[in-house]
């Protein structure tokens, strides 16, 4: 029997925005173990053209909902293209969460956002008041001014914003011609000419100049250090594991769940080892306070962690699903009352010695973790089962008709991976709920969101949750977008 028309539309409505949800989770256009960058861009753009021309009030809405940062610079750049919407309410609405997600966006990204505008030749009256509003609301334009010169430059020609003081001559004119009394300004003109200049400037750009300057490595890092940021500390530590090298000192107690557990798979075996006490506990911290944020009241809870060869990423991905599986691992052993963690492959004694090896079994850990008795299962992959092909589907359906018809169990799967064939994360089947992460910090927020990927929550019900998001998510902040982009 056919369904009526206006309940088809609106599954159809609810099916196309879970859709780019879990997109926006997931995929930031680069590179994929199982799919290039290219498919990975031309997917996203479809799904955001196709969503801002029939969804436009829920379109801008979705930034609100956790998505990660490269879709939230889309949405703005689509929005700011498409001009302001027509009622009142809807065009205060919009330009009201255009500023909030560019402020909440690190700075390289946000930059990076009003350059887009000049090149995509978006100018008109609304994107030069949020030029304008974005760049008065930053604490320290001089920092700017020397970091993003060019993208500042850019901004601010595009924008026609008028700048004070020593600003315009820095970004404008011949800077190397004079003296500034700004003390930031005048180390980059010195900068130029003497070496000792380097290490009054941030790391980002000294580290050029140095290269000009013929500066060793290994002397340049070692003059730096003071200047450095935490996440630069802990992405040359990464970098300084795999390649060798100088390892800034870096406080692991106050660095990111997912970007610490990148750095500690980048270590050897032999470092993970002798630094296990240390690296467990920065994990179980770091994992603490993401739930201090929002801790969901989870009960017993069972993992189901993928660590085959396709969890080790791509070049521009290094080991990312691998990381998300692991991060996610200390996050639900924080937050469950009862839990027990199930990887693929061999069994793992200690968490911290995983690699990405071998096919992808899914269904033993599955069945192991069911058996167990779990309240809720999460399953951690990017979706390719391969040993056998298509087993958790077929284990999943069966256990839902015959197993468990009530529900009794809840079935959610995360997956780190955008699928540009599927335009989502790639799914085991209409039996699990499939919700697309970037980070393990995602984890919290899309547990929330797997009743609508599951289906059993009507578009109302989605309208009303984007709604509560954008409720709590415009209240009155203080936030300084952060000096590090997503890799």
């Amino acid at each position: 029997m056919a369904l009526p028309a206006e309940v088809r539309i609106e599954q159809v409505a609810r099916e196309d925005l879970v859709m780019f949800v879990n997109a926006c989770f997931s995929c930031t256009g680069q590179r994929e173990f199982y799919g290039d960058a290219r498919g990975q861009s031309v997917s996203i753009e479809f799904l955001h053209q196709y969503i801002l021309g029939n969804y436009r009030r829920l379109y801008r809405r979705t930034l609100a909902a956790g998505i990660n940062h490269f879709n939230q610079a889309q949405i703005i750049l689509n929005l700011l293209a498409a001009g302001s919407p027509v009622d009142p309410a809807g065009r205060a609405e919009e330009g009201a969460l255009i500023a909030a997600a560019l402020r909440r966006l690190p700075t390289q990204r946000a930059f990076r956002v009003l350059e887009s505008l000049r090149s995509r030749h978006v100018n008109n009256r609304r994107s030069r008041a949020i030029v304008r509003e974005y760049l008065a609301g930053r604490s320290n334009l001089s920092f700017d001014a020397v970091k993003y010169r060019s993208k500042l430059r850019a901004a601010v020609v595009h924008g026609h914003v008028k700048l004070e003081g020593e600003l315009g001559p820095f970004l404008f004119k011949g800077w190397k011609k004079r003296v500034f009394t700004q003390p930031l300004f005048e180390s980059f003109r010195r900068a130029h000419f003497a070496q000792e200049a380097l290490y009054e400037l941030p790391y980002t750009v000294a580290e050029g100049l140095a290269q000009k300057h013929g500066v060793p490595r290994d002397v340049f890092l070692r003059h730096i250090e003071p200047r450095l940021t935490q996440a630069e500390r802990l992405r040359l530590q990464e970098s300084a594991a795999r390649e060798g090298g100088v390892e800034p000192a870096v406080d692991l107690s106050r660095a990111p769940l997912t970007k610490l557990a990148l750095y500690v798979l980048s270590l050897k075996a032999e470092a993970r080892a002798s630094r296990r006490e240390e690296l467990h506990t920065a994990l179980e911290g770091s994992a603490a306070r993401v739930l201090a944020r929002a801790k969901p009241a989870l009960g017993k809870v069972a993992a189901v962690l993928d660590r085959s060869y396709s969890t080790s990423g791509s070049l521009q991905k290094r080991r990312r699903p691998l990381a998300v599986a692991l991060a996610t691992h200390y996050l639900l052993a924080s937050a469950a009352r009862e839990y027990r963690a199930f990887w693929t492959g061999e069994p793992v004694e200690d968490p911290l010695t995983v690699s990405a090896r071998g096919q992808t079994d899914l269904a033993t850990p599955l069945l192991d973790a069911l058996e167990w008795g779990a309240e809720l299962v999460v399953i951690v992959s990017d979706g390719y089962d391969n040993d056998p092909p298509g087993a958790v589907a077929e284990l999943t359906r069966v256990f839902r008709e015959r197993l468990d018809r009530d529900r009794r169990t809840a079935l959610v799967h995360v997956n780190p991976v955008f699928d540009a064939e599927e335009y989502a994360p790639r799914s085991f089947g209409g039996a699990v709920a499939t919700v697309g992460v970037r980070d393990a910090e995602d984890v919290p927020t899309v547990l929330g969101f797997a009743r609508f990927a599951e289906g059993t929550a009507s578009l109302a019900e989605l309208e009303r949750y984007l709604s509560g998001r954008v409720d709590s998510w415009l209240k009155p902040q203080v936030h300084e977008g952060a000096d590090e982009v997503e890799a």
